[in-house]
């Protein structure tokens, strides 16, 4: 079974937006949950301009299903992480002012670098995935780093898919299976929706974990979020 892992930020964005704590983002993260979510992601940023840092010290008291914490490797994050104690952390190469996530890791120039972070992540417990590229040479220098999973960036998936469905997977799935011939396993996110998450799973093989957040939460506001959870759910099976 593939699982579907909500990412929350969006709603902590519209929280932050007029300030106070509607919408709820902690019964947001439990009604996820409870509406069928795997799992609940969240990506706090240096600047909290969505998910806090005291949200993800309150959410690890409701969060019944997998926790997984995006976000680059600085001091504040590896603090909050093994405090924490998640899940899963997902490792990100963000500079500190973008937008969303852009660009998967460097293996080759960072090995030594994401070594050392996640084998201190590990000695915590803690999964460890790396947001990765579908690029081959990244993902075979991906096992010297100790990292369990990688997550396949698919923006240039998603980008791609409407015009060129075939040719927009083709990359992901060599890297898929390189992947797991590695024993690494295997995550997806970025652009993902109801569009196009049907075909990538069904043509990815040994695909355990999406991550979804914009598109999820931007549908819900047209279906709810019980229906879209659902609907996205369905996408997670041979249709």
């Amino acid at each position: 079974m593939t699982k579907l892992s909500v990412n929350i930020n969006k709603i902590a964005t519209l929280r932050n937006a007029r300030g106070g704590t509607i919408p709820d983002l902690i019964k947001a993260a439990t009604d996820c949950e409870r509406f069928g979510a795997d799992g609940i992601t969240v990506h706090p940023r240096p600047d909290e301009r969505h998910i806090r840092f005291q949200d993800v010290y309150d959410l690890k008291k409701v969060v019944k299903t997998e926790f997984n914490i995006e976000g680059y490797p600085s001091k504040k994050f590896l603090e909050l992480v093994k405090e924490i104690k998640p899940t899963q952390v997902t490792l990100v190469p963000d500079p500190p002012g973008v937008i969303t996530s852009n660009a998967g890791w460097d293996t080759v120039k960072n090995k030594s670098f994401l070594k050392d972070v996640i084998s201190e992540l590990k000695s915590f417990g803690i999964r460890v995935s790396v947001f990765i590229d579908p690029d081959l040479n990244m993902i075979e220098n991906t096992p010297s780093t100790g990292s369990d999973r990688i997550e396949l960036y698919t923006e240039a998936y998603a980008e791609n898919f409407s015009d060129e469905p075939e040719k927009a997977i083709a990359h992901y799935v060599i890297a898929a299976k390189a992947a797991a011939k590695l024993n690494l396993g295997i995550n997806a996110g970025h652009d993902l929706n109801l569009n196009n998450l049907n075909y990538f799973f069904k043509n990815i093989p040994d695909l355990l974990e999406v991550s979804i957040g914009h598109a999820l939460i931007s549908d819900a506001l047209y279906f709810g979020l019980e229906n879209t959870i659902q609907l996205y759910k369905r996408q997670l099976q041979l249709l």
